[in-house]
């Protein structure tokens, strides 16, 4: 079989520093990400915020800014639009769907998704519109799926600490839960930073990235349990260096592999997938990264140096 890397001899311990210093900055702002979002002030989905969201299928296409001035003309205002065309246009229809979403003060009014649809119904008649979906959530609904998602990341977090204590050692499992961490915290920063929505649909990326990095980092565990029966008389820190190296190539091609797939639902998708590709996407290349420089590292800094168990 191919192999892109050959006999590789990378000092991967020798650079944890420099991956450190990575790593905490990334760390930071998704924590920074988290306390702004118990605070309300990210750019929160309906989903977590509470608001309104209706999909709405023209025949024609209607400009976003005629829908705008109507929505407001009614007297709802501090809405989202969202164009969904091209979905439709890809799989060879005449359809041209639009999301409308609602956030803040104008979610407080009951029936806020039956006045869009009578609006646009009447404005619009000659485009025939027609209503695909419409979902409404309260503060209080959301509140609960905020704390819900939380407790989702949180119990996967305990799980996989459980799992890799019992199936390697415990340095092994804080290793693996610390690059878990690390990924999702990443993924959630950079999703602040960017501006982009957090919701639901990136809560199951962020479980996915999870369990992505999770399978990446236990490979090279493997790996240097193997080497630890092997290498009798190598130190830990050259033991952790080689077996990286020995499944280097294999982890580039699995993540090659897996990135060519979520960047197809990145660029081909259409809209409605486009965040939840992006995170995938994100979290394919941070949890490779994590599984060399971040889950090993913690793994021989935790013992403080100390040479791993042979057993």
């Amino acid at each position: 079989m191919i192999e892109f890397l050959k006999d590789t001899k990378i000092d991967f311990m020798g650079k944890r520093k420099y991956a450190f210093t990575i790593s905490s900055i990334l760390v930071l702002f998704g924590i920074f990400t988290l306390i702004q979002i118990g605070r309300g002030k990210a750019n929160l989905g309906i989903d977590f915020g509470g608001g309104t969201a209706v999909q709405i299928n023209f025949e024609r296409k209607i400009p976003l800014d005629e829908i705008r001035a109507a929505l407001n003309d009614a007297g709802i205002k501090d809405i989202e639009l969202q164009d969904l065309t091209a979905e439709g246009t890809m799989m060879g229809t005449d359809e041209h769907k639009v999301l409308i979403q609602t956030k803040g003060s104008t979610t407080e009014s009951k029936g806020i998704a039956d006045k869009i649809i009578t609006t646009l119904d009447e404005k619009f008649a000659d485009a025939n519109p027609v209503t695909d979906s419409k979902t409404e959530i309260g503060p209080k609904v959301g509140k609960r799926l905020k704390k819900d998602a939380l407790i989702a990341i949180f119990a996967a977090t305990i799980g996989i600490l459980a799992y890799v204590a019992f199936r390697f050692q415990f340095r092994f499992s804080v290793g693996a839960t610390v690059a878990t961490f690390h990924d999702v915290l990443a993924v959630l920063g950079i999703f602040y930073l960017t501006g982009k929505e957090i919701n639901l649909i990136l809560v199951s990326a962020l479980l996915m990235i999870a369990g992505y990095s999770l399978t990446d980092t236990v490979v090279v565990f493997d790996r240097i349990r193997e080497n630890l029966r092997r290498m009798l008389r190598d130190d830990t820190n050259t033991i952790i260096n080689t077996s990286i190296n020995e499944v280097l190539s294999r982890t580039v091609i699995v993540s090659l592999t897996t990135l060519l797939s979520a960047m197809a639902l990145y660029l081909f998708g259409g809209e409605v997938i486009h965040d939840f590709a992006l995170a995938i996407v994100l979290g394919v290349l941070i949890g490779t990264y994590s599984s060399i420089f971040v889950a090993s590292p913690v793994v021989l800094l935790w013992g403080k140096g100390k040479p791993l168990s042979r057993k």
